[in-house]
């Protein structure tokens, strides 16, 4: 499993319609294969900050899924990026 997580930065005055333009990512994201969790969301405390977290079966199936990025409009938004991705063995049941 692959695990991305972190945050990026917008102008807070921009952040609403940023992620706006995150919507169909995030529902193209949720129909891929091997995705298991795809979220972009509003900082509660601070106002110019996104939080990135994503969670898929595979290296491949991100990796297909990802392919260039985000489009050169979203790009121009972000300010900075704190993004980091965590390969996570075969976890077994807790009960195990």
């Amino acid at each position: 499993m692959i695990i991305v997580a972190g945050h990026l930065t917008v102008d807070a005055d921009r952040r609403e319609f940023y992620l706006a333009t995150c919507r169909s990512v995030v529902e193209a994201a949720r129909r891929a294969p091997g995705c298991l969790d795809f979220a972009v969301t509003a900082d509660l405390i601070e106002p110019d900050r996104v939080c990135i977290y994503e969670r898929w079966e595979s290296r491949a199936q991100l990796d297909d899924f990802r392919g260039s990025g985000p489009g050169d409009d979203q790009a121009r938004e972000i300010r900075s990026m704190e993004v980091s991705e965590y390969l996570v063995p075969d976890v077994l049941p807790s009960n195990e």
